[in-house]
């Protein structure tokens, strides 16, 4: 049975954003435990912005994962949505413990 486009772009959107959550709070973890940056109070100038490199790299692959879910919806998108709501506290916990340990 084809879904709604409206039921699919839905879908699409969570995992999106769901996916690019999670994905930076590991991205921040793994950068602050294994590449320690200079304090930014501490630095008058740098050309480097880490924070909008992450960012734009996790809304990169938050895009593939919205296409990826668009193309699987299109069957089972119940399936989806069931994956979603298991992503969605797995994310959000991800962000918490980054929030905690690496602020």
């Amino acid at each position: 049975m084809r879904e709604r486009w409206q039921v699919r772009a839905g879908l699409s959107a969570v995992a999106a954003c769901t996916s690019a959550a999670g994905l930076y709070a590991v991205v921040r973890l793994a950068q602050a435990l294994l590449f320690p940056e200079p304090d930014p109070a501490l630095v008058i100038w740098s050309e480097h912005a880490g924070f909008f490199w992450r960012v734009l790299t996790v809304g990169y692959v938050g895009g593939m994962v919205a296409f990826l879910t668009w193309v699987a919806s299109a069957r089972g998108a119940l399936r989806v949505a069931d994956v979603l709501a298991r992503a969605v506290p797995v994310a959000a916990s991800l962000l918490a413990v980054q929030v905690i340990l690496v602020p």
